[in-house]
């Protein structure tokens, strides 16, 4: 039981990251995320002929795609620690990831100067499914492997 309330532990405080910056105005969020790109930019302009506002939306729209791949991922391990399938798990952990999603655009509807945007919840989902099916694989290969050692002695 301990280890299944610890395992959700880690999907909520991934929510709260999440949560809190979508809770940042439109001009905090911007301003973190285009210093950050700046360096970036600084760095590599002079080899890779990349628009510095092209970079920023490359750097923000995958910030979208690997949040929601960890979320994913979070939420179909604190599946497994509750006992549930793991073909029932990654679908559930899936329609989680989305629904947070959406949910979490809708939030941003009501932050100063940000807007909820069906683009970002396709990039969530996408990202939450890209983590998902990783973890399946994996479980999955470490199934059979497991079979295989039980029937090779």
């Amino acid at each position: 039981m301990k280890k299944q309330l610890l395992a959700w532990l880690w999907p909520a405080l991934w929510m709260v990251l999440i949560f809190s910056l979508s809770h940042q105005p439109a001009g905090v969020s911007g301003g973190i995320s285009s210093e950050i790109v700046r360096q970036v930019f600084e760095s590599i302009a002079s080899f890779v002929p990349v628009a510095f506002d092209t970079l920023h939306t490359l750097f923000r729209k995958s910030a979208h795609f690997f949040a929601y791949l960890v979320l994913g991922l979070l939420f179909a391990r604190a599946l497994r620690k509750s006992s549930v399938a793991l073909q029932r798990a990654v679908f559930m952990a899936f329609a989680l990831s989305v629904l947070y999603a959406a949910s979490d655009e809708f939030h941003q509807l009501f932050i100063p100067g940000r807007s909820g945007e069906l683009r970002d919840v396709l990039i969530d989902s996408a990202g939450a499914a890209t983590g998902l099916m990783a973890y399946w694989l994996f479980a999955s290969f470490k199934w059979q492997q497991n079979k295989k050692a039980e029937t090779s002695w």
